[in-house]
């Protein structure tokens, strides 16, 4: 299996916050998006390595092809691996499939028809509300953390009211 140093839901995958924040605390060297649209989009795929740092390989593969790269075997002994998704349900699946995920950073997800307002600038539907739910009953630590400077905030946490 891929040494997943770090998860997190974006759904601006790569931009400032991941690049100078969670990479240099996480000491990723490659970026991993699973994400179907963003896999099949060459021009999306080519902007968003541009906005990588440069010694980072970025990749985007489809949830099926994400799944078998994450169970795969490690390409090399010192590959430190930043997932990056748009959506809870893409995590799930892939705890579902097997992939070894204990930690998840929720950072962004913006306004959408059926989102309402989660935590600070995080928004979600009921269902979303509801796989993160079922993450943190498969043994996911959900955390709701926009930045690295920030304090995160536990899903129970979250839920309870006790933050906003």
């Amino acid at each position: 299996m891929l040494d997943i140093v770090f998860v997190r839901i974006d759904d601006r995958l790569i931009h400032g916050q991941v690049v100078t924040g969670w990479m240099r605390q996480t000491l990723a060297n490659r970026i991993v998006i699973v994400d179907d649209l963003v896999a099949k989009d060459p021009f999306m795929l080519k902007i968003l390595k541009m906005a990588a740092p440069p010694k980072v390989a970025v990749n985007a593969y489809t949830l099926e092809d994400g799944i078998k790269l994450l169970k795969g075997e490690p390409k090399s002994p010192n590959e430190k691996v930043l997932v990056l998704a748009k959506t809870p349900d893409v995590i799930l699946a892939l705890v579902e499939a097997g992939v070894d995920i204990k930690y998840l950073n929720v950072g962004g997800m913006g306004s959408k028809p059926g989102r309402k307002k989660l935590f600070r600038n995080i928004q979600a539907s009921p269902e979303e509300i509801e796989v993160f739910k079922k993450l943190s009953e498969l043994g996911v630590k959900v955390e709701f953390r926009v930045i690295v400077s920030n304090k995160g905030v536990s899903l129970e946490d979250v839920l309870s009211g006790k933050k906003k």
